[in-house]
């Protein structure tokens, strides 16, 4: 049956493959690339967003370790954009949609996140921290963005992460640091919701075939030097593969 599957989705592990060593090597969990491969393969919508967040899981660990062994992650600023994130994402997740609502707003929200990408060259090189960042503030974006990350199957990274640098909240290191933290638990929250909802379906199959393949792509690009890869052109190639699918979704069910 895994050969079969091997078999039958080998370029869409190849694509998770390489999605995961990219985007690990910059500190990113890969989610929104995750839901517009899946998204353009006919897969039950239901299913799609598990397994985003399964993969968004795997990969994302691998860097929370390392930044815990950098002593790179700040709990005291932490803590209050997750309070509100994982309930609301747990909820974001455990909600019944409909096909057509999610794909049109996967389809609004993968257009978002090409366009932050696209512009955050000018936003990633700040190291001039804002002290002005309060508990409330921290909480307030952590709850909307979590929310919405439940809703659609992502981490919500690709949200925090550009809000987090337009506003200058800490050095660039740091905030990559949060934003796997971020990642990590609003993935967990969202599936754990999507878990707890009675029409939650997925393919192990496939997905224990897609889990293994970045974990491995995982490992390898954490470890990477960001040498290796430019944040900025990756990010701008993702913002155009995302903007491309995220207007092919919004085209079919919204105007078809």
């Amino acid at each position: 049956m895994l050969i079969d599957t091997l078999f039958t989705y080998w370029p869409i592990i190849l694509l998770f493959f390489t999605v995961a060593i990219l985007y690990a090597a910059v500190g990113f969990g890969g989610g929104s690339s995750y839901l517009a491969i899946l998204a353009l393969t006919g897969i039950v919508f239901t299913q799609i967003r598990a397994t985003s967040l399964l993969c968004n899981i795997v990969v994302v660990v691998g860097n929370v370790f390392l930044f815990h062994q950098q002593k790179a992650i700040q709990w005291k600023k932490v803590i209050p954009l997750i309070t509100f994130s994982i309930p609301l994402a747990y909820l974001g997740g455990y909600l019944k949609i409909s096909q057509q609502f999610f794909f049109i707003l996967l389809g609004l929200t993968l257009l978002f996140a090409a366009i932050t990408m696209w512009i955050s060259k000018k936003i990633i090189s700040s190291d001039e921290k804002n002290n002005s960042s309060t508990p409330i503030r921290n909480a307030s974006f952590g709850g909307i963005i979590g929310f919405v990350s439940g809703m659609v199957g992502i981490g919500g990274g690709i949200f925090l992460a550009p809000l987090l640098h337009l506003t200058n909240w800490d050095t660039p290191k740091k905030i990559a640091a949060t934003a796997s933290i971020f990642i990590l638990v609003n993935s967990i929250a969202g599936l754990l919701g999507q878990y707890s909802n009675p029409d939650f379906i997925i393919d192990w199959n496939l997905t224990s075939l897609l889990l293994i393949t970045v974990f491995i792509g995982g490992q390898i690009g954490s470890r990477m030097s960001h040498n290796y890869f430019s944040p900025i052109q990756l990010k701008k190639a993702t913002a155009i593969l995302i903007a491309f699918v995220s207007l092919r979704i919004l085209w079919k069910y919204l105007f078809i």
